[in-house]
């Protein structure tokens, strides 16, 4: 379906016969609008259906397709998120936009359309055991930017010094959520779930020692933990963290 006047027409005297929900509707329209460039196909009604645009996941792909994805998005007056950029490609994908803000750590680049009020009455704590996973929370704290979600960071409050832990609990009690990411045996999780009524997202990393296996240990400790109803996201996957919190914050919005 092209979104053209007459379609959009054809849809709104659909609702107002009775013929078509206007759950259906939107949908409908959610699905009505692409650009082809070529070599990617960019989906300028992911806001409607989801409530974020588009996110260019930037591995793998050459820095002139990022920015003519990213040039597409603007074009409509959405935000740009591109996510796991090495620092050559943030540069030049950086430079390319007018305006970008370059998150070295997280491998992020984003681009601020248009501004958003945070999603009202949410905040997330985003916790993580030591200063090496730092990467991943960076990338999960530039989502949340992204998805106008308030957050908080705890840091290197790990379990080898859990009174650190201890010390921040305020923050912890008050938020909505909390996102949890810890590597070696991913203990962090289970201890942050036992304290906690609210959702607790978990995310292993791939820092440890060779038995490690790049963060499977922590992940399978993850999946396997005592505190009931943890949701476990993929080894160092700090963007899908900050979008199941996206998910669950705008299913909390009247």
């Amino acid at each position: 379906m092209k979104l053209t006047p007459e379609a959009v027409r054809t849809l709104l005297d659909a609702v107002a016969a009775g013929s078509l929900s206007s759950a259906d509707a939107q949908l409908q329209l959610g699905s009505a609008e692409e650009t082809d460039l070529g070599f990617a196909v960019v989906d300028h009604q992911r806001k409607i259906r989801l409530g974020l645009p588009e996110v260019i996941y930037g591995e793998g792909k050459e820095p002139e397709h990022v920015i003519g994805i990213a040039r597409a998005q603007i074009g409509r007056g959405h935000n740009v998120l591109v996510t796991r950029l090495d620092a050559d490609k943030q540069q030049r994908v950086a430079d390319a936009l007018p305006g970008a803000i370059v998150n070295r750590l997280a491998r992020t680049v984003r681009v601020v359309s248009i501004p958003r009020a945070n999603i009202v009455s949410f905040r997330v704590a985003v916790v993580c055991a030591g200063t090496s996973d730092l990467p991943v929370l960076e990338e999960c704290c530039e989502t949340l930017e992204a998805c106008a979600i308030a957050y908080d960071r705890v840091t290197d409050v790990g379990v080898a010094g859990i009174h650190r832990l201890f010390s921040r609990m305020e923050v912890l009690r008050a938020a909505n959520a909390v996102i949890v990411i810890a590597g070696m045996e991913g203990a962090l999780p289970s201890v942050v779930g036992g304290l906690l009524a609210c959702p607790i997202i978990a995310v292993p990393t791939s820092v440890g020692y060779g038995a490690g296996a790049g963060g499977i240990a922590a992940l399978l400790g993850m999946l396997t933990s005592c505190a009931s109803g943890i949701t476990v996201c993929n080894v160092d996957n700090g963007f899908g963290a900050a979008m199941a919190i996206h998910r669950i914050a705008r299913s909390n919005q009247p």
